[in-house]
């Protein structure tokens, strides 16, 4: 399927800006944020933040890289300063997270594999340093170093502990522990837990927390996500702290199951869910500003693409890049629209997409 270049314009009563417009961040074609730091490219991210801009988002939601700063902190330093820099050039504030509950264990194989096919995000640190305390010291020492740099910087939004903790008691004890030396350390910069839901999002006003998350990336249809909209405007009338929405993604029928079965909705929709994240007025991070196959296993094996920006700028979806443009109140989107699998990752397409 070829190019075409469209744009549109909003009514007047679209134009109220959500506050935090935002994005999740990894470069194309790297399947986890030990890549991202190794394989640290200034032009990439530079050229990709820029697709941020177009978009009108004034957010990006990513990682720094436990595994990355054991093996060099100096280079993971100017890296860092390098992407908050450039993030703050074009208006764009980020949210950082230190820590990663998602994905497979951090072995040299794992942290390194490009294959499309078999590579994973992984967990930051490994399960075999979070179950044992005594191991705890080299994470107390990034967490101290991450905050001696960047406690007070502007250039941050805030700075998450970990995502995702709740699902593991272990993990939540860990995460717990690595967030009370963030607030020892702590400046200017909010302090936050990357939350599945907002009922676990609320257990961590006990831990301190500055801003409550949550996600719902999948859900099945409008209905249910209005209700959960619902209870967000219901909590965030209740408490002092700013609730964000830090994942989501679409409407779609196939949820969290791992079967290997190929789906039919596997294409990006943003915009199934975008006009009501503005109508509720939703600070929000979407997943993700580049087209990508899934971030986890189980969904890359469904054969599920996200996104919205192709490498060389072109969008998946105009009406994508629109519905999420018009968050910022803004008058127009234009670009090029090309429907097409990444060709570096077309051994893993969707088999009933002709495209």
């Amino acid at each position: 399927m070829g190019s075409n270049a469209i744009g549109t314009t909003l009514t007047s009563e679209d134009r109220t800006p959500v506050d935090i417009r935002g994005a999740l961040y990894l470069p194309s074609r790297d399947f986890n944020f030990y890549q991202m730091w190794a394989n640290y490219l200034p032009e990439i991210i530079e050229r990709d933040l820029g697709y941020a801009s177009r978009l009108g988002l004034n957010a990006i939601r990513t990682w720094v890289s436990y595994e990355f700063w054991l093996e060099n902190p100096t280079k993971h330093r100017k890296a860092i300063e390098h992407f908050l820099t450039a993030a703050s050039k074009r208006g764009i504030n980020v949210l950082l997270s230190l820590f990663e509950n998602v994905g497979t264990k951090p072995t040299h194989e794992n942290l390194t594999n490009t294959d499309p096919q078999t590579a994973t995000p992984v967990r930051s640190p490994s399960l075999k340093v979070i179950q044992n305390p005594k191991r705890w010291t080299k994470p107390h020492e990034f967490v101290q170093w991450f905050m001696n740099l960047h406690r007070n910087d502007e250039r941050l939004l805030a700075i998450e502990v970990m995502n995702e903790p709740g699902w593991r008691n272990d993990v939540k004890k860990f995460a717990k522990d690595m967030f009370q030396t963030l607030l020892h350390n702590r400046g200017t910069i909010p302090l936050t837990v990357g939350a599945t839901s907002l009922i676990n999002s609320v257990d961590y006003l006990d831990w301190g927390s500055d801003i409550l998350q949550f996600h719902y990336n999948y859900p099945s249809n409008k209905q249910i996500f209005r209700d959960l909209l619902q209870d967000y405007r219901e909590l965030s009338s209740n408490i002092e702290q700013p609730i964000w929405l830090t994942e989501w993604q679409k409407i779609a029928s196939f949820g969290w199951g791992n079967t290997n079965k190929k789906v039919d909705d596997w294409y990006p929709n943003y915009a199934s869910l975008a006009p009501l994240l503005r109508k509720y007025s939703v600070d929000n991070f979407f997943w993700s500003l580049m087209l990508q196959p899934a971030y986890t296993q189980p969904m890359r094996r469904k054969g599920v693409l996200n996104g919205i920006f192709h490498e060389d700028g072109a969008v998946w979806s105009l009406e994508d890049a629109k519905a999420i443009k018009a968050m910022g109140g803004s008058n127009a989107f234009s670009g090029r629209e090309r429907k097409e699998w990444p060709t570096w990752a077309r051994s893993i397409k969707h088999p009933q997409s002709k495209i």
